[in-house]
């Protein structure tokens, strides 16, 4: 890595600079996402808010969860902002009569329907952080979410959770999904780490064995979606590649983010335990260096395409930015954690890229998708809707990697 790119390097001071100046300018991206009762407006491509659309339950919780993040730096006006985030999670997205929380309202405030488990996941990571922020009603908010959760969506005798009820929980869908269970781990840990409350770390653990076997009798590629019985479905969406939410085949992306939480899971579980911690390391490392062989310049043009066949050959040549974050992440930890270069180098290389072409240097924060040629397009992704990968990648590097960001960050945690 020659001089001039210092900035993109691991450690040193220039992308520290650097990437403190990406996070500030999506910190103050965000300012105009409350609605008047607290929802997340979805942002357009300059940060103003596309009123015409849903308020949605999964940004609202993601922008509690940044602007706490964004407290704890001193940030100003953040925890107001995180506190109208918590607002509308107590308030007008919370089903009153149900329990638990609608997948959000439409413009004209009328009630999605349906009960995700992935939007409650997100909801007890935004209360998480909310607590430790001492936001007004985090600490209630999370024990409602919890409980609920507990409920509702935890299933003990499987060790994983169901995806998606009707409105009013009465009829579950079949769909059994990774995603909501991929979320509802970062939440565990989350929740396990402000409650101290280790049962949540144990669910997580379940979860991740789950994943584990079924991605290593799969080259290290992971089935995303299931049966009510959990057998696999690889043939899921091939009609529609590009599925917002449940994309056919492997999405590279998700190996990456697994990678991630696998070992915050196992360095947390097995302190002091390196034989313990070594075999869920390797597991990461062999998630990582998949996706990233699999999806990372793969087609000509650099970026990770969001999703793979089952023999790596890829399927939507997209690139979304959330992919990209997790990419950032995932190299710095795994860096961090084995001392390989070769994870340091993938990580400059992730950065140089950041910066020549998914950063918005006219409007703030990051373009959400490319197209195979990394021009701007808005299919699955138009404007910029949230903040919370984009946030994160700027904190994971410099963290410990044994503790969720949140309190790492309040607590000054770094490596």
């Amino acid at each position: 890595m020659s001089e001039l790119n210092v900035k993109y390097q691991l450690g040193t001071k220039e992308n520290e600079a650097f990437l403190a100046d990406v996070r500030e300018g999506l910190f103050s991206f965000g300012h105009n996402f409350p609605a008047p009762g607290g929802s997340s407006y979805y942002l357009g491509d300059d940060g103003t808010p596309w009123k015409d659309r849903n308020r949605e339950t999964w940004i609202t919780s993601r922008m509690a969860h940044v602007y706490s993040l964004a407290s704890f730096l001193g940030h100003p006006g953040s925890k107001e902002l995180a506190a109208a985030a918590i607002k509308g999670l107590r308030g007008e997205l919370h089903d009153t009569a149900n329990g638990g929380w609608y997948a959000g309202l439409t413009a004209d405030g009328n009630i999605l329907p349906n009960k995700q488990c992935y939007a409650h996941a997100f909801v007890i990571l935004a209360a998480s952080s909310g607590v430790l922020a001492d936001v007004p009603g985090a600490k209630e908010l999370l024990d409602d979410a919890l409980a609920l959760y507990d409920l509702r969506f935890w299933n003990e005798e499987e060790g994983l959770s169901c995806d998606t009820w009707n409105t009013e929980f009465t009829v579950l869908d079949d769909y059994r999904g990774l995603n909501a269970n991929m979320h509802t781990v970062e939440a565990f840990l989350a929740a396990a780490d402000v409650t101290g409350d280790e049962k949540y770390r144990v669910r997580a653990g379940r979860i991740i064995d789950h994943v584990v076997g079924w991605a290593s009798a799969n080259n290290w590629r992971i089935p995303e979606h299931f049966t009510k019985e959990w057998v696999a479905d690889l043939e899921c969406n091939k009609d529609r590649p590009d599925d917002q939410f449940k994309p056919y085949g492997a999405t590279p992306g998700h190996g990456i983010e697994w990678s991630r939480l696998i070992t915050q899971w196992a360095l947390s579980t097995f302190k002091g335990d390196k034989e313990g911690a070594s075999k869920y390391i390797t597991v990461a490392e062999n998630l990582y260096n998949r996706a990233i062989e699999d999806a990372w310049n793969a087609d000509g043009a650099p970026g990770i395409v969001y999703t793979t066949d089952w023999n790596g050959k890829p399927v939507v040549h997209d690139r979304m930015h959330w992919t990209l974050a997790e990419a950032i992440n995932t190299s710095a930890v795994l860096f961090h954690v084995t001392g390989n270069q070769k994870y340091a180098d993938n990580f400059a290389e992730f950065m140089q890229y950041l910066d020549e072409k998914v950063l918005d240097h006219v409007h703030g924060s990051w373009f959400h998708q490319l197209d195979a040629n990394n021009n701007l397009i808005g299919t699955v992704w138009p404007g910029k809707s949230d903040l919370y990968h984009a946030v994160q990648a700027t904190l994971i590097p410099f963290y410990t990697a044994d503790l969720s960001i949140a309190p790492a960050v309040k607590g000054g945690k770094f490596c």
